[in-house]
């Protein structure tokens, strides 16, 4: 009599075969691992390894730093929460000395108020342990701490004024001044003429004037505007022309009083409206015509 095989389990079925004991799940199993507190090349490391080399100056320690003795005291003070006005100078000191120490023994430079702080803790710490007898007509004897307590005192307030004050805005650190840089090319201002020089300088070309003149009667029609043309066109491309060579073409064409006159009228017209410039080194020096709007 022949029996039908019978079909194999499969793994869902021979997962619930087994004992629920044995069966751990993936978080379960995670947990029984000790917690990994560093890596390297991105492997967990659980334990620090035994053959492992720290070299001395691989650490770096950092300090408090402070400004001075006095803030590193009140430091110690306020993180205890001891009474500023009953100092315990044996657990003060203690703590003081101990960071003095571990600066020093950091090979940190220690300014020389620190350890005169510290003498000066060590000196209130021994007198509070001396016996000391009050003065005949005195009631208390004097605190070895009211003079180190009046000093935290004043710095803690110095303090405190200085850290409100950092609060306002500071120039250069909150705030900076606009500035604006205006490029202005300022062209050279040339000696003014004096009047007086400029006054003998016409009654020497008059005088010229009146002895080539021609005593000859006729009527010319003169213009002011013609004589400014010629005048500009005589100073170009002359730097400085003396004033008595503007008049010399003139008189050399026998020019009377009118043709000068109206030759000098021209002249000023052009110095008004900044078209030639008349200037003079000193007093009683010649004086000087050119285009005013040539580039210096």
């Amino acid at each position: 009599m022949t029996h039908a095989a019978e079909p194999s389990a499969t793994e869902p079925e021979l997962a619930q075969a087994l004992d629920p004991a044995d069966q751990l799940t993936e978080s379960a199993a995670a947990a029984l691992l000790p917690e990994a507190f560093a890596r390297l090349y991105g492997e967990p490391l659980t334990e620090i390894p035994k053959d492992l080399y720290i070299p001395p100056d691989a650490l770096e320690v950092i300090l408090e730093s402070f400004e001075g003795p006095l803030d590193l005291l009140l430091y110690l003070i306020r993180r205890q929460n001891f009474n500023i006005l009953d100092i315990p100078m044996a657990e003060v000191t203690k703590q003081y000395l101990r960071y003095v120490e571990e600066i020093r023994s950091r090979n940190l430079e220690l300014a020389a108020d620190y350890l005169l702080m510290a003498a000066m803790l060590i000196e209130i710490k021994s007198r509070m342990l001396l016996p000391v007898r009050p003065k005949d007509g005195e009631e208390e004897v004097d605190d070895p701490r009211a003079e180190l307590v009046r000093r935290l005192l004043e710095y803690e307030q110095m303090k405190i004024a200085a850290q409100q004050i950092d609060k306002f805005p500071q120039l250069g650190r909150d705030v900076l001044v606009a500035q604006v840089v205006v490029d202005q090319t300022m062209a050279p201002r040339l000696p003014d003429v004096d009047p007086n020089d400029l006054r003998a300088a016409w009654a020497d070309i008059l005088r010229r004037a009146k002895l080539t003149a021609h005593h000859t009667i006729s009527r010319e029609p003169l213009s002011v505007r013609e004589h400014m043309s010629r005048i500009l066109k005589f100073l170009q491309g002359r730097p400085f022309v003396e004033f008595s060579e503007l008049f010399m073409e003139e008189l050399a064409h026998g020019g009377g009083v009118p043709i000068v006159v109206v030759h000098f009228l021209a002249l000023l017209e052009l110095a008004r409206e900044g078209l030639v410039e008349v200037t003079q080194a000193e007093a009683y020096a010649p004086i000087y015509v050119r285009l005013g709007f040539t580039a210096s």
